[in-house]
């Protein structure tokens, strides 16, 4: 079975001076004392994103030993040989496409789905590679990904940053409901639209939501309103209904 995943809409909630505050606690617990590897691919400026990342975890839960995997010779052996007792991976957000390319083309992508046995943490664009795809991001394709197939550390969809249609917008474009069923005419798995400050917990056979509500889609059924706390463990059993 895997190791635990934590997986955030964002680390910077509306209204949030310092960044990953809203869940120091469950990153306290999921982060623990271990060796925190960095995978920022879906930034451009890596050096100048895992500075900030350190300083942020840093306010927030004390010193953290974060350290960024573009920096290793090999960043897919550091990977590979990691102690999953000591060490574990935080893959941060920016865009979902880049972030594709650039771990499927180092062999990242590849040693963390041979290494399930470490807990992942991500956020926004982070959570969407521990999916079965990448296809449910927000982002815009500025590269070719290499494929769309993510890591699957959960067998059901997830769409950070979710937003609620806004009636008194002048926006004409699809919203991210509209997007999401276009996603479900094409696709079976399940998708949870996680609101800013929300996020997922799996560990072991439990699957839960917390931090803040969101909203699940599923193909063939109306959306359903999630509360905060919600346990959505039966989605690990029968993810595509």
């Amino acid at each position: 079975m895997p190791a635990d995943a934590l997986l955030f809409s964002n680390s910077r909630p509306p209204g949030a001076e310092v960044p990953f505050a809203h869940a120091a606690g469950p990153l306290r617990d999921h982060l623990g004392h271990r060796t925190v590897w960095f995978v920022g691919w879906a930034r451009h400026d890596l050096d100048a994103y895992t500075g900030w990342v350190a300083d942020a975890l840093a306010d927030v839960l004390g010193p953290v030993d974060l350290r960024g995997l573009h920096r290793e010779p090999d960043p897919a052996a550091t990977i590979r040989e990691a102690d999953p007792a000591r060490e574990t991976v935080l893959v941060g957000g920016g865009n979902t496409f880049r972030l594709r390319r650039r771990t499927g083309d180092n062999g990242v992508l590849a040693a963390l789905r041979e290494r399930d046995d470490l807990r992942y943490a991500g956020a926004s664009a982070g959570s969407n590679l521990a999916c079965p795809t990448i296809m449910t991001t927000n982002d815009m394709p500025i590269v070719d990904p290499g494929g769309l197939d993510a890591l699957g550390r959960l067998p059901v969809q997830v769409n950070p940053h979710y937003l609620d249609p806004d009636p008194h917008s002048a926006h004409r474009g699809e919203t991210r409901e509209e997007r999401i069923a276009e996603f479900h005419e094409e696709n079976a798995l399940a998708v949870v639209g996680l609101r800013e400050g929300a996020w997922l917990f799996r560990s072991g056979d439990r699957l839960t939501l917390d931090g803040h509500t969101a909203r699940l889609f599923r193909r063939g059924h109306e959306p359903t309103e999630l509360a905060a706390g919600t346990d959505l463990s039966w989605l690990l059993e029968t993810p595509t209904s």
